[in-house]
């Protein structure tokens, strides 16, 4: 499973479930079925099944999830959208993903109504889907928020990685202030504003609709000074500079706390031809994702060496309450 504090929910493989689960209808009977685009121009597309889900002991009973089907059942444009659909383990890289982003649903309120509906949630019908209203309580939820303990927020907990390494070793603790391992000490908190964003000032460019994401395999910012690997190497759609930059951004959040981050950007062709073995790279780049104009995705190697706190909106925590990151 893939964990990712920048989604929310659990979403399964049908390929890789051994049993059936209840499907959600809405009142016609139709098959409610969700869809999640991602940044990297991908979509995960699938009905709403009810499951208890279980994480190290602690257990979200009758939740709703997404099961990602792997058929080729028709899927509406309004998902697809051009975007490469993650329906086997190869294209996703995975069994699943585990959401444990910052908010309880999916969607939240923008799906209750139709005014404004993203189209996150269709109703299908045999022959075609329709955009969707759908109840929070019916949404896909974040498992987190649902256990009876530990439910305000998560804490991923990784090494330091220099360079690159086969693999890396790390945890995620449950809870936020709840337990004797999971208290907030000294890390600082970033809230969100009402999109679930907070800014990134990089190079005098503010980027305010920034995040940390650990389900992105680099860091991902737009800085035209530096090379972009060519279409003929083995990193298309990365950052290749001719030698390894030491950078420095600053983060803050909407109450107003900010701090400098430092990191490092390495050639990714070389990094990717090192060895085909290697999973944790702390260099890795690319330019700013599409359709994420004014981000800066501090993804995976942000975490190396770092706590890093996610909280749940509206739970309460020794930070106060979520929606907030904390480092």
């Amino acid at each position: 499973m893939l964990v990712d504090t920048g989604s929310v929910g659990l979403r399964v493989l049908g390929s890789a479930l051994a049993t059936s689960l209840p499907q959600h209808t809405d009142s016609s009977g139709n098959v409610v079925a969700n869809c999640v685009q991602y940044g990297d121009a991908s979509f995960n597309w699938g009905p709403v099944e009810t499951a208890d889900v279980t994480l190290c002991g602690e257990k979200a009973s009758s939740i709703p999830i997404q099961v990602i089907e792997n058929t080729s059942a028709t899927i509406p444009d309004a998902c697809s959208n051009g975007f490469t659909n993650e329906n086997t383990p190869q294209t996703l890289g995975a069994n699943g993903i585990l959401g444990v982003g910052s908010y309880a649903q999916d969607c939240g309120p923008a799906c209750t109504t139709s005014s404004g509906n993203p189209g996150v949630y269709f109703s299908c019908s045999s022959t075609s889907c329709q955009v969707a209203n759908i109840a929070l309580a019916q949404q896909v939820q974040n498992p987190v928020s649902m256990f009876p303990t530990d439910n305000n927020g998560v804490i991923i907990e990784f090494p330091a990685v220099s360079g690159t390494a086969a693999s890396v070793s790390g945890s995620m603790v449950f809870g936020i202030g709840t337990q004797s391992n999971n208290g907030l000490g000294s890390a600082k908190v970033f809230t969100l504003d009402a999109n679930g964003f907070f800014s990134t000032t990089f190079n005098g460019q503010s980027d305010s609709q920034s995040f940390i994401d650990s389900g992105s395999n680099g860091f991902f910012f737009a800085d035209s000074a530096i090379s972009q690997c060519g279409s003929s190497g083995v990193a298309p759609g990365f950052y290749c500079p001719s030698s390894a930059l030491n950078l420095s951004a600053t983060n803050q959040g909407a109450s107003g706390s900010s701090g400098a981050v430092n990191f490092s950007v390495g050639d990714a062709d070389t990094l990717f031809s090192g060895t085909t073995n290697d999973a944790a790279y702390s260099t890795l780049a690319g330019p700013q994702l599409p359709d994420f104009a004014g981000s800066f995705d501090w993804g995976l190697p942000f975490f190396y060496g770092r706590s890093v706190y996610t909280a749940i909106q509206s739970q309460s925590t020794p930070g106060g309450p979520g929606p907030y990151w904390a480092y």
